[in-house]
């Protein structure tokens, strides 16, 4: 009770990072989790099933706490967020992890800050100072400077996908966000997932394997971070601190999100995280820090 009267008495702002940074840590397994994944499940049944996985407990929540059903100017918007966040952002990124592996894959996330400030200007009508978007375009930059120098032609398809998966996802993110303002943070994402049942349901029965017992526990594992965390209980803290922070922001924290990430491609996959990976991301978190100063 001390703990959460503390947090209690935090200014918004400071509880909107704090939700975020645990939204960030929660995504950061995310595309190492899905590279496990796909490796033994179709990419399209994973996303599929995932979101079937989550929107079933997301109607569960709804009906354990008694939620009223959404407003219906609300409906749209939450459409908005399905197709980014719960169907094209992981299906974009499981598709293009069978092209690049998850640390290369993580570079690109570098840019999602700029596609959620960029979306919070248009949908949550916020206004970043100037220093703002030339220090998040640095960021940016260096990131597909880094992708470039790597040779993008080695795997066009998996850095395209990649491109259109930060895209559509800074795109729920800050639909989302400004969603949260008036629906609460949780239920903007299980409702969002409940949004999706028609679709992702039939199709996780239709594309389902013929039999399951080749699957590993690692796959199975990964199904169910990706299936839980990622889809669900991660939303639950980014989009409330997204709405008590400000998504321009707030969401310069996803800068992070390559740290952890790297970090778990290393230990978990055992793949390579050059120096030049982690020079970029260093540089990269050096203008978001900047940014962040600048982004109301």
């Amino acid at each position: 009770m001390e703990r959460t009267s503390r947090f209690n008495t935090l200014d918004n702002s400071t509880q909107g990072w704090i939700n975020g940074f645990i939204g960030v840590v929660i995504f950061s397994g995310s595309l190492p989790a899905t590279r496990l994944a796909v490796m033994e499940f179709d990419p399209v049944f994973l996303t599929m099933i995932r979101a079937a996985i989550a929107a079933a407990v997301g109607l569960a929540l709804l009906g354990w706490f008694k939620e009223k059903r959404p407003a219906r100017n609300q409906w749209v918007p939450l459409a908005i967020v399905s197709l980014g966040v719960v169907i094209g952002f992981p299906l974009l990124t499981a598709l293009a992890l069978q092209y690049v592996t998850s640390a290369h894959s993580i570079v690109f996330i570098g840019l999602l800050p700029l596609a959620t400030a960029l979306f919070g200007v248009l949908r949550g009508g916020e206004r970043p100072r100037p220093v703002f978007w030339l220090l998040s375009m640095l960021g940016s930059a260096l990131v597909m400077g880094y992708a470039l120098a790597q040779g993008l032609s080695a795997a066009p398809a998996g850095d395209l996908l990649m491109l259109l998966a930060v895209l559509v996802c800074g795109l729920g993110y800050a639909e989302g966000a400004k969603l949260s303002r008036s629906l609460g943070g949780w239920q903007v994402i299980c409702w969002a997932l409940v949004v999706s049942m028609p679709l992702v349901v039939p199709l996780s029965v239709t594309l389902a394997p013929a039999s399951f017992s080749g699957i590993s526990l690692p796959a199975w594992l990964s199904l169910g971070y990706v299936a839980l965390f990622s889809m669900l209980i991660g939303f639950v803290f980014w989009y409330r601190g997204l709405a008590q922070g400000g998504i321009a922001a707030v969401g310069q924290l996803q800068l992070l999100q390559p740290f952890f990430g790297l970090a778990l491609a290393a230990g978990l996959l055992h793949e390579q995280v050059s120096l030049g990976m982690v020079l970029v991301t260093v540089a990269v978190i050096g203008c978001v820090a900047g940014a962040k100063k600048f982004a109301r």
